[in-house]
């Protein structure tokens, strides 16, 4: 697939878990953002936006992002429905250059409350090595929707890892916002080609894993009481001779914490920080925005630091710290991942890549002094797992392109690792 570049943030809210056909609304959206995107008028899109979408994406942002699309994949040609789980219907959709999944939810008003692109795949190009299931797990705070993937050769218990997604609207294949680099999906075939079984899966209020709680009311802690519930699924399947769990970016502190239960065998972190929430996200506003937006993004952190919300947020922050995120920003900052990675007790490994444009090399480092455990330096590798030069625009490349294998060594460092343990 040829790069895309459309970042806009998807507001899904709780789904009804059975598939049906469209509803004609979704039928007319789609063909009012075929007519509209091929007729180079994206204002007309906007406004069909709800008011949350207008706020998290500005029209000039998403004017611009879309007139990138236009450039890299040409006009819409078509758009097929492919399924529909409420409130997000999926179509295929087929450009110029390039075959992608629009994904379309609406609130009650028929506005756009999410639009994202993301890979398409036929069902005929499914690796033969593994054989998927789908998961749904109900616990009393969501809906977890996942892919069970498990050597097609397997003839008895074989190792099974959990792998916990990274920040951001990440579904179970690794693609969200401006990704779509499909790492965790080609994760699980590696794994499966090795004689490793994995379970994946959507974040809360990402893909058809679902939640009633609305986004003010979410924590930090929300995240690994999924880990916990799925943990508790895992040890109870007689298919799996051991459980580890694999996290990746912030889901690394998440399978930390996660980690500490008797029944995880082992732990592996790929690209996790060692700082706190308070200084991952300065760093980031820091470098992604002018200094007096960064400025009352501090004002924001010393709000949260005495414990109130800070309502009076620069619009150009609503994307990272609008009022609704805050309680979230708020108990993420509890949890600092040098302490809670001593805290645990089984083997470790720690893996990082030397281009990593999102965390420095150092946070591997100052993980591993926290504890005796293995670190695996992996040359040229970068955050999204795949092969990439430190050059930020060809780095960036990699991360909308699916089609680009993980770094080899990334697979053969995890399997050697699962392959010892006692």
């Amino acid at each position: 697939m040829n790069k895309i570049s459309f970042s806009l943030l998807i507001l899904l809210f709780a789904a009804k878990l059975y598939a049906q056909a469209a509803p004609p609304k979704y039928v007319q959206a789609a063909a009012q953002f075929k007519k509209f995107y091929n007729g180079n008028r994206p204002d007309s899109i906007f406004n069909q936006f709800s008011p949350e979408m207008k706020v998290a994406l500005p029209e000039d942002k998403f004017t611009t992002s879309t007139a990138q699309l236009k450039t890299q994949l040409g006009s819409l040609l078509k758009t097929e429905f492919y399924k529909f789980d409420a409130p997000l219907a999926v179509y295929k959709a087929t450009f110029q250059n390039a075959v992608v999944l629009l994904n379309i939810s609406l609130n009650d008003k028929d506005q756009y409350t999410g639009l994202l692109l993301s890979p398409y795949q036929d069902a005929a190009k499914e690796d033969p090595a593994i054989v998927e299931s789908p998961v749904l797990l109900k616990t009393l705070s969501s809906t977890i929707s996942g892919t069970l993937a498990i050597p097609k050769t397997a003839t008895g218990k074989v190792p099974v890892v959990l792998i916990i997604p990274a920040a951001g609207s990440i579904d179970r294949d690794g693609n969200g916002g401006n990704i779509t680099a499909n790492d965790y999906k080609l994760l699980a075939i590696a794994l499966g080609k090795n004689g490793v079984a994995s379970l994946r899966y959507d974040k809360r209020r990402v893909g058809q894993t679902t939640t009633p709680a609305k986004e003010a009311d979410m924590l930090f802690d929300d995240y690994f009481d999924d880990a916990f519930a799925l943990i508790e699924m895992l040890n109870t399947d007689k298919r799996f001779s051991k459980l580890i769990i694999l996290g990746h970016g912030q889901g690394s502190l998440v399978g930390m914490i996660a980690s500490v239960d008797e029944r995880v065998n082992a732990f592996i972190s790929v690209e996790g920080t060692a700082l706190t929430a308070d200084k991952v996200l300065t760093d980031q506003i820091n470098r992604t925005y002018p200094a007096h937006i960064a400025e009352g993004f501090k004002a924001v952190l010393d709000s949260l630091r005495r414990g109130k919300i800070n309502t009076h947020v620069d619009a150009a922050l609503y994307p990272v710290a609008r009022p609704s995120l805050q309680r979230y920003i708020m108990s993420w900052c509890r949890f600092d991942p040098q302490a809670e990675i001593k805290k645990l007790k089984k083997p470790i490994l720690i893996i990082q890549g030397s281009t990593d444009l999102e965390v420095d090399q150092t946070s591997a480092e100052k993980l591993k002094k926290s504890k005796t455990n293995t670190l695996a330096i992996i040359p040229g590798m970068n955050y999204v797992l795949k092969e990439a030069p430190a050059d930020k625009d060809k780095n960036m490349a990699t991360y909308t392109n699916p089609d680009l294998p993980l770094k080899p060594e990334l697979v053969t460092t995890i399997v050697d690792f699962i392959n010892k343990l006692p």
